[in-house]
């Protein structure tokens, strides 16, 4: 069985805020948590609740999950306004079949997730949309975030892994199968570490909140006394001047910016918008990361690209998914 939700409505509104226009109902996947809102058009984040992943559960235990997170929305008076739901799942994902394939999460494999979340009773009147995570963050910067300004942005969300989208021409560009941005997979050091993808010198193992745990314990870091091994940790240790942690993250923004020059040199990116726990790190991963770009991105096309750091935090998943579900509401028809 799921755990209980946890809940939060919107911050100076009560629980149970009823809009007077249409929500889009919204579920946030991953490998830790499946998040649950109800957001207005505008992009304000109503109401929030979660319940922790049975990431270890298989495809039923894992769908059980889900249907409490939809349960406990549809108990809310304010889903009666609720047009569309939009999902964001972690990946790879395909939009076209409407399945996923969590790497972190086993039990779903090819599973049809669009049209399995169709079938809950109070969704079975509403479209569905199915996007991946990193796509539904993109989404929700370029709506509401940081990439709302620029009309070719780069959104990444460095975290546990390395997941990006695509802002090109103004627009959301997910590709066929909605992977389109997938920069975690590509090979930056093509004699590297292996990868889970099955490739070699992914950025991913290079720049992930993991890889950089890995990279310090690899040079000799040694945690404190809490025995915290976590990036977050490495990032402590390098604001206090610890060479070995700096180091590491200096080796996982250069990582990244070759990545991130490579993806301008290829499509023409006016920024790059950098969001998960990982850029909670601040001025350790932005200031090398400024540095290294600045000697990847030497074409006169792509030296004015900007870092920005991602607006949304963790409200970027439940906004994102209702992104990707916005234009099938009857007033974007």
């Amino acid at each position: 069985m799921a755990g209980a939700a946890t809940t939060a409505g919107p911050a100076g509104s009560p629980p149970d805020h009823t809009p007077a226009g249409p929500l889009i109902a919204a579920l946030d996947i991953g490998g830790t948590k499946i998040a649950g809102g109800l957001v207005d058009t505008d992009g304000t984040l109503l109401h929030q609740l979660q319940v922790p992943t049975p990431a270890a559960g298989d495809r039923h235990e894992l769908m059980t999950a889900v249907d409490h997170v939809l349960d406990d929305l549809a108990r809310l008076p304010a889903w009666q306004h609720v047009r569309a739901l939009g999902i964001g799942s972690a990946g790879p994902v395909d939009i076209a079949a409407g399945t996923v394939s969590p790497v972190n999460l086993p039990g779903w494999r090819g599973f049809p997730l669009r049209s399995e979340a169709a079938e809950h009773p109070a969704v079975r009147d509403l479209p569905v949309v199915l996007g991946g995570d990193a796509v539904a963050m993109t989404a929700a910067e370029h709506w509401r975030g940081a990439a709302r300004p620029y009309r070719n942005a780069l959104c990444l969300v460095i975290s546990t892994g390395v997941g990006a989208g695509l802002v090109l021409d103004g627009r959301l560009h997910t590709g066929t199968t909605g992977n389109a941005g997938h920069l975690g997979h590509i090979s930056i050091d093509y004699g590297g570490r292996s990868c889970p993808c099955g490739s070699r010198g992914c950025l991913e193992t290079l720049a992930s909140g993991t890889a950089i745990a890995r990279t310090a314990a690899e040079l000799g870091w040694r945690p404190g006394p809490d025995g915290d091994t976590t990036a977050g940790a490495v990032a402590t240790a390098a604001r206090a001047g610890d060479p070995l942690a700096l180091t590491a993250y200096d080796r996982a923004a250069r990582a990244l910016a070759a990545g991130i020059a490579a993806t301008a040199t290829l499509v023409e990116l006016d920024a790059a918008v950098i969001g998960g726990g990982v850029a909670k790190a601040g001025s350790v991963l932005f200031d090398p990361l400024t540095r290294h770009l600045a000697s990847y991105a030497t074409l006169s096309f792509t030296r004015g690209l900007r870092l920005v750091p991602a607006h949304l935090g963790t409200d970027a998943g439940l906004v994102g998914a209702a992104a990707l579900a916005r234009p099938v509401l009857p007033a974007h028809r």
